[in-house]
């Protein structure tokens, strides 16, 4: 295996901005530390000027009377799901079952099925793929029912991300077998796995790399490629392990967690000289710009082995098999 990795992308003034503030411990971050990090991955001081002005209107970024800038009240619900990526996999539980002992489902209806049309569908798609619901007919998104917690907290927590308002959130008990089907297919176990796995090799290898780089290099290899695999945790759709296998994404998070640590280590001397105190290493995130990020491939290998999980009794083993 060869320790190249993939080169990063640049972020934009806007993510940039959103994801660095998200790794404040406490208090809030100078000007002069955003510019300065803007100028790593060739962003102009105009540009992170006028995106920080922009953020403000919205909401997103707020500023003290020391032109000091931390996260506003209206990128809190998103960052929670950023910045809990170590915990999500505690969220799954088993896969709840109807009275008959089908498989339990929990459906969105009336969310917008087109994400490009308004900004107030552009938030309820994203909420949607935050908690990894699928578009199963017009109108109707669902996903298993196998998150901790109630579908009323489900619900709250949907509506704080931004489901539209007169969007219904309810449990679908008995889906006829060929539609259970359909549902399950709506997932590629197989692509979920390899995402994590490659995810998984490319932080090995960057890891082994990070040492021998220059400083800003390094900042900004680790920037890129945790942001990757941060964002990859958080879109997770947290599947039950009738439909998936579970381990690559443990592992993913066991590396990632690594990887943080590593990369804390990068920029700990650029965010000191700043008077910047952090909770976690800078990252690419960028989950509000990527949130279809996920493959969501339907084969008809896929399609067969759904029909066969819709009817299946619970798994007791790590993973569903390959």
């Amino acid at each position: 295996m060869t320790d190249a990795v993939a080169p990063p992308r640049v972020p934009t003034p806007r993510s940039l901005v959103l994801d660095l503030l998200s790794t404040l411990r406490r208090g809030s971050m100078p000007v002069r530390a955003l510019v300065d990090a803007a100028a790593l991955f060739g962003i102009a001081e105009n540009s992170l000027r006028v995106s920080l002005a922009r953020l403000h209107r919205a909401g997103l970024v707020v500023r003290d009377g020391r032109g000091r800038y931390a996260l506003g009240p209206a990128a809190s619900d998103v960052n929670r799901q950023v910045t809990s990526w170590r915990r999500r996999p505690a969220r799954r539980r088993a896969w709840a079952r109807a009275a008959n002992g089908a498989p339990r489902w929990v459906g969105v209806f009336g969310a917008a099925a087109d994400a490009t049309a308004t900004p107030r569908a552009a938030r309820s798609e994203r909420a949607l793929e935050l908690l990894g619901f699928r578009s199963l007919a017009p109108g109707l998104a669902v996903r298993p029912d196998n998150l901790a917690g109630s579908v009323a907290a489900l619900r709250d927590e949907l509506a704080a991300l931004g489901l539209a308002p007169g969007a219904i959130v309810a449990t679908l008990g008995e889906l006829d077998a060929a539609t259970a089907a359909r549902a399950c297919a709506l997932w590629s176990a197989e692509a979920l796995a390899a995402s994590a796995d490659a995810l998984c090799a490319d932080l090995a290898a960057s890891r082994a790399r990070l040492a021998r780089l220059a400083p800003r290099d390094a900042m900004v290899e680790s920037f890129a490629l945790g942001g990757r695999a941060i964002r990859r945790i958080v879109l997770d759709p947290l599947l039950p392990a009738e439909l998936v296998d579970e381990r690559p994404l443990s592992a993913l998070v066991d590396a990632a967690r690594d990887y943080d640590a590593a990369g804390r280590a990068c920029w700990a001397a650029f965010l000191a000289e700043h008077g910047v105190a952090h909770r976690a290493a800078p990252a690419d995130v960028r989950v509000g710009d990527a949130a279809a990020a996920l493959a969501r491939n339907t084969p008809s290998h896929a399609v067969r082995a759904g029909r066969a999980a819709a009817n299946a009794e619970p798994s007791t083993a790590g993973g569903a098999p390959s």
